[in-house]
This record gives structure tokens, C-alpha cells and sequence, in this order.
């Protein structure tokens, strides 16, 4: 079969470079995708992508679709009959819609139902008639924001400026928007001009003899490779920060690595300030002693062009730098006249949300809940009072020139303003800590105070903007809810506090209720918030492994103790795969099941009747004490283990006894001895939620 290589190539004024990443993966799989469909067969498929084009590359592609052949199934045959037995209308008008006649009918019997069939044969379209359609594909591409630029009737990310579409040497027609595809591309916006495409599998290199590089991952080895000549040339050590790297790769189409110089002067300024001016604003690499680790007074930047007049361009960009720093360099001496005090006045007149008031309002709430959280946890007097003290100037940082200026720096400036305004070491730290973790997975809070204060504050956010009705859905999360609660879980995780979510979430909803801040009962509030942190525990359980069913069986009665509870699941995980496991399971859910039938009655000795009902009941007396102190002391395998004593009591019980009996006062006696045993069960988990697996 004759195989052809296809080139689709968007033209565009250039992409934000975070959304470039996943509109050439989109382009890529849609591509698949629609290949697919068409049943159109491929070698392979090939994506690249620059600020200024979104390209594809088919290779192999197949001359035809593949030839089909169907079995379109009709109406039922006494449908598709008459009463004289003539093909009716129906049969009819369905072997018409499928392009065939009443004679290519045969009937077939469908689970005890006759049907009329008919074989179609579908003969596969030329390639070159299918691919003008990729303009659908080409269109369904999705970006963070779209716009409709101009005269536009679509919204796009940004205005399409040529297309490209070739099967081998020949155009593909159709149009977008006025936009006509053709074989034209255009190189470097300055180091290129237009040019033609002969055919697609020269497309890379001739893009590239046009300074474009048009595969992203060719673009970063080139970024890293320059880099690793400037460290060895000079004896530097320049960190890589990946998310830097990244974007870089994606604003420049041909990118070479250059160095330059800033005043010493600056290094008086903290170094976190100095990176990120050139991390944030300028999308610099800072550099490092390769002696000590310091930072020194240069910086790595990369150019969209080549070698040419380096010298000028690194002036340029010191000139620009010189700039950013000196306005670091004021700011930082202005702030240092500035007092903790008189910046907590400023937080009065700021508001965090219109709802929930003033940022001074969020640090006195912020303050009650850590306050909460240390009896909580009953920790010592010296950790009690940095936190209060850590929690009543959490804040002061935000009304700072350095914050204003460099929203990042929101806590790392804060803990060195602390520090120089006189503030204990404990406390200095906590208000750096408290705003960890600062991205998903993030760096955790080390120190004990760090950590209340960050529970405390991420506390008082979530639970807050639930109390207001700002509920996350979808991809709306404006006070990023999700990854604080995440974050909070994780930290608890992290320092292994013994106390229990619920208790905590309704202490703070409790906090609430008395501040008078909810705008929903206190039901509906406590129902949101326990179902928000119930599927923030969910995602912390399938980071470690855990399946669908077992969650929900460790979660059916809350989250508890979050370390007890991923430990409970990952035994349960471990034991449904243990054929050894299968009797006591057998006997726990058989409990579980029955016991749905009970009430809260107090179980009477005096009523049993037989053997197995007092060995049920002693054996469970025996066992119930040492469970207990397993749960308490959070050991799972051990809590387990004991669990399963009952394994041999309990099946003897029901070999031996009627639970449903017609005499009233025996099965009231019997239902409240198996819901007994259910609620000390239920303890570790709901063990009917979990589909096990050696009985598959």
C-alpha cells in the first residue's frame, strides 16, 4: 500500500508560553484520535511547537481508509413483517437508510428475539479526500483563555496567521477565518523570512535554517548545553530551576545562552529578593559560588536569536536589571523604618474577602484557632506563646514595599523583617512557614510552631469561604481551597499529630458559629466542610496506592486520625489479597450485614439459648478491650488481629443460631449482640464497601 507524509502547521502572533506545553500534547493525541476515527492508518505522529506555530507531522499515513464490512442489525422480524408476510415499511426504510435492497435481508435470532440483518461493505475514502477536515481538529484545540481577536468569528488563544497543510508535496485546501492554507511558513521573526515547505519530513530542517527549532525538547538541551559551557568557562554553579527552564524553552524559537554583571552593592539585599527579580521579572538563572554556594553578582539569560552582538544584548539586560534591583535595594531600606506595630494598623483597612472583613479581622481568627489547636495538642508553654505571638504578626509583611512589589516574597519577608525588628527565632520562621506548602507537594513547615500556625491559617480560609458559600467546582478555585486543605492534611501527616479532623474541623466551625460569620446553618456547614476534606483525604490515599473501594470503606465513618487512617487502608489493601484473610472477612461482613437489622438494645445474658451465643458474647468481651486500646494506640495490623478472634465464634453463632426468630425478646438480643460487634467493626472500616478479591 502507497503511504504519504502529511505536515499541518497553525501559524500564530506568539502563545503565552504556559500555554504551549498542552496545546502541542492536544494536538498530538486529538491527531491520534482523529486518525483514528476516520480509520485512517499511520507510522507515526509528531508534534512541535513554538510561540509563534503549533505543527504536526504524520508519517505514513495510508493512501485510503480501510475498507469495512458491517453488520447493521434491523427491527425485530415480526416488525419487519406484515400480516401476508411482505417486507413492511419498516424493514423498507431501514434497508434503504443502509444503501441496500429487501433482498439482502437474513434474520438472525438475538437472544431469544429474531432480528433482520444486512451485511454493508463500506469502501474506504482517499486520504486526500479526508484531511481538509482537520480544520476541526485544529479548532478543537483549548487554551487557559480564548479571545476573539479582530473581525473573528472564533475565539482562539491568539489571531491564526498562516497555515500550513501538505500531503507530500501537494496543498491541503481549506480555510479558517479567512486564513487559506498554502505550503508558505515563515522563519525567525527576525532572523527568517517566508519559505516554502516542499514536503513534510524536511520540515524541521528547514525550519531550522530559518533559526526556528521547532522541537521544544531540541530547545532545552540547547539551553542546558549552553549553560554547562558558562559554568565550566567560569567556575560558577548556576541551579536549574525546572519551571524556569520550561518556560524559557517556550519564549524563544532559537535560543542561545548569554551571562551578565550586576553591582556588588546589591548582594546587601536578600538573596531570595534578588531571584526572584530575576527568576520572576526578568527570567534570569541567578548564579552561585561554586566555593561556598553564595550568590554572586551575575546571571544567565537566553536570547531569542543567535551569537550576534552578544556584548550589546547583555548590556541591555544589565542596564534593565540594574533597575528592578535598585527599586529592591530602596524598597528594602524603607521597609526596615517601618515598625511591626504600625503595619498592623495598615491590615485594618485591607479586606481579604468582602464577607469574612479586613485582613486584621482574618489574623485575630487566625490567632483564636492556633490558640485552639495548642490545647489541642496540649503542647508546652514556651511553643504556646511564639505561636500567639507568631499568629498576631503573621500578617504585618503584606503592607511592605518589598510585598507589594514581589507578591512571592509574602512570608520570606516577613521572617527576615522579624528577625530584624528583635522577633524570637520561633517566631520569625512560623510567619515564613505558615504559607507552606506554597505548591502542590510543596516544601512542609519543619518547626512545630510553623506548623499550628499554617493549619491555623489554611483553617480559617477554607472553612471561612465555605461558611460565605465560595465553594470550589471544577477548575474555579480562586483561594485555592483544595491544595490548602491538602496541604494542612499533609502537615499533619508530616508532624503525626494524635487527634481526630472532625474534632478539629468542628472546633473551628464552632469558632464560627460564635464569630456569627456563617451565612448557612450550622448543619449545612459542618455537611460542606466534612464532605470537602473527606475527598481532600481521598486524594492523599490514592497518592499511596489506595483503590477506590477501600477508601471509602476506612472513610465510611470519617477521617479520624489521617495517619491511623492510610495505615488501616493499606492493611485492609494488603489482606483482600490474603486467601488467609478470606474466612475472618466472610465473618466480619456477614456481622456487618446483619446487624443493619438492629437497634441500640442492651444485650441480655440471661436470653441466650445456646453454646454458640455465649461463646460469641465471651469471646467478644475477652477481645474488645485490647481492640480498643490497639485503635487508640493507632496500631492497625494489631487491631486486626485481634479483630479476627471472632473469625471461629462468629461463623459458629450463625451455623448455630436463627438470628430472626418469631420470639421478640430473643432476636431484639441477638440483633444487639451482632450491632454491637458491627459498631466496634466499623471502628477500623466498613468492611462491605470493599469488593474482595479472592472471591473473584
Amino acid at each position: 500500500m502507497t503511504t504519504n507524509n502529511v505536515l499541518f502547521e497553525i501559524g500564530l502572533e506568539e502563545l503565552p508560553s504556559r500555554f504551549i506545553p498542552d496545546a502541542q500534547k492536544q494536538l498530538k493525541e486529538k491527531t491520534e484520535n482523529w486518525l483514528k476515527d476516520l480509520r485512517l492508518p499511520y507510522e507515526a505522529v509528531e508534534s512541535y511547537s513554538t510561540p509563534r506555530r503549533l505543527a504536526v507531522v504524520i508519517r505514513g499515513l495510508a493512501e485510503k481508509q480501510d475498507d469495512v464490512e458491517e453488520e447493521a442489525k434491523g427491527p425485530a422480524k415480526h416488525i419487519a413483517l406484515d400480516k401476508d408476510g411482505n417486507w413492511s415499511k419498516a424493514a423498507q426504510g431501514f434497508t434503504r437508510g443502509q444503501g441496500k435492497s429487501v433482498e439482502d435481508i437474513y434474520v438472525k435470532d438475538v437472544k431469544g428475539t429474531e432480528y433482520i440483518f444486512i451485511n454493508k461493505y463500506i469502501e474506504g475514502k482517499n486520504s486526500i479526500d479526508l484531511l481538509p477536515a482537520f480544520k476541526d481538529v485544529i479548532l478543537s484545540i483549548t487554551f487557559p483563555k480564548n479571545m476573539r481577536w479582530a473581525n473573528s468569528t472564533i475565539r482562539y488563544a491568539r489571531p491564526i496567521r498562516w497555515i500550513v497543510a501538505l500531503l507530500n508535496n501537494q496543498v491541503i485546501p481549506f480555510e479558517i477565518e479567512g486564513v487559506h492554507t498554502s505550503a508558505i511558513s515563515y522563519g525567525h521573526r527576525f532572523l527568517g523570512e517566508k519559505v516554502e515547505i516542499k514536503e513534510p519530513t524536511s520540515y524541521v530542517d528547514v525550519m531550522k535554517e530559518q533559526y526556528v527549532i521547532v522541537n521544544p525538547q531540541e530547545r532545552e538541551a540547547s539551553i542546558l548545553h549552553g549553560i554547562k559551557q558558562l559554568e565550566e568557562k567560569n567556575g560558577w554553579v548556576i541551579p536549574i530551576d525546572q519551571e524556569l527552564l520550561e518556560e524559557v524553552t517556550h519564549l524563544v524559537e532559537y535560543p542561545t545562552v548569554f551571562s551578565g554583571q550586576f553591582h556588588e552593592r546589591f548582594l546587601k539585599v536578600p538573596e531570595e529578593v534578588l531571584i526572584t527579580s530575576m527568576k520572576e521579572h526578568q527570567r534570569y538563572f541567578p548564579v552561585r559560588s561554586k566555593e561556598n554556594g553564595v550568590l554572586i553578582p551575575a546571571f544567565i539569560a537566553v536570547r531569542n536569536g543567535d551569537e550576534q552582538h552578544l556584548d550589546t544584548v547583555s548590556r541591555g539586560n544589565e542596564k534593565v536589571l540594574r533597575a528592578r534591583l535598585s527599586d529592591a535595594e530602596f524598597f528594602y531600606e524603607e521597609d526596615q523604618k517601618l515598625s511591626i506595630d504600625a503595619c498592623l494598623q495598615k491590615l485594618e483597612k485591607i479586606v481579604f474577602q468582602e464577607k469574612l472583613g479586613t485582613i486584621s479581622e482574618k489574623v485575630y481568627r487566625v490567632g483564636r484557632i492556633a490558640e485552639e489547636i495548642c490545647k489541642l495538642l496540649t503542647v508546652d508553654n514556651v511553643i504556646q506563646k511564639h505561636v500567639i505571638r507568631a499568629a498576631e504578626i503573621s500578617k504585618f509583611d503584606l503592607v511592605t514595599n518589598m510585598v507589594n512589589e514581589f507578591t512571592e516574597l509574602q512570608g520570606i519577608m516577613g521572617e527576615k523583617y522579624a528577625r530584624l525588628f528583635g522577633e524570637e527565632e520561633a517566631v520569625a520562621v512560623a510567619i515564613n512557614e505558615q504559607y507552606m506548602p506554597r505548591s502542590a507537594n510543596g516544601v512542609l513547615p519543619k518547626t512545630m510552631v510553623g506548623t499550628i500556625l499554617s493549619v491555623a491559617d489554611k483553617l480559617d480560609t477554607i472553612i471561612g469561604c465555605l461558611a460565605v458559600g465560595i465553594i470550589p467546582t471544577g477548575s474555579q478555585d480562586p483561594y485555592a481551597l483544595r491544595r490548602q486543605a491538602i496541604g494542612m492534611l499533609q502537615m499533619i501527616r508530616k508532624q503525626d499529630w494524635s487527634i481526630q479532623i472532625e474534632g478539629l474541623l468542628n472546633m473551628v466551625t464552632a469558632l464560627y458559629q460564635d464569630w456569627k460569620i456563617p451565612t448557612a446553618t450550622v448543619e449545612e456547614l459542618r455537611q460542606n466542610v466534612d464532605e470537602f476534606f473527606q475527598l481532600r483525604a481521598s486524594y492523599l490515599l490514592r497518592e499511596e496506592q489506595v483503590d477506590q473501594d477501600v477508601m471509602d470503606a476506612v472513610l465510611a465513618s470519617g477521617i479520624g486520625n489521617i495517619n491511623f487512617t492510610i495505615q488501616k487502608a493499606k492493611c485492609l489493601v494488603e489482606k483482600r489479597q490474603d486467601d488467609d484473610f478470606k474466612s475472618t472477612q466472610e465473618a466480619l461482613v456477614r456481622v456487618l450485614n446483619i446487624a443493619e437489622k438492629g437497634t441500640d438494645a442492651q444485650v441480655e445474658e440471661g436470653l441466650f439459648e445456646n453454646e454458640a451465643e455465649k461463646e460469641l458474647y465471651a469471646s467478644y468481651q475477652n477481645m474488645v478491650k485490647r481492640y480498643e486500646q490497639a485503635l487508640e494506640q493507632n496500631q492497625a495490623e494489631e487491631a486486626l488481629a485481634i479483630l479476627s478472634e471472632l473469625t471461629d465464634p462468629i461463623h459458629r453463632f450463625f451455623d448455630g443460631t436463627m438470628v430472626m426468630v418469631e420470639n421478640d425478646a430473643l432476636r431484639r438480643n441477638r440483633l444487639a449482640l451482632l450491632l454491637e460487634i458491627s459498631n466496634k467493626i466499623k471502628q477500623f472500616a466498613d468492611l462491605t464497601r470493599i469488593q474482595w478479591k479472592q472471591h473473584v
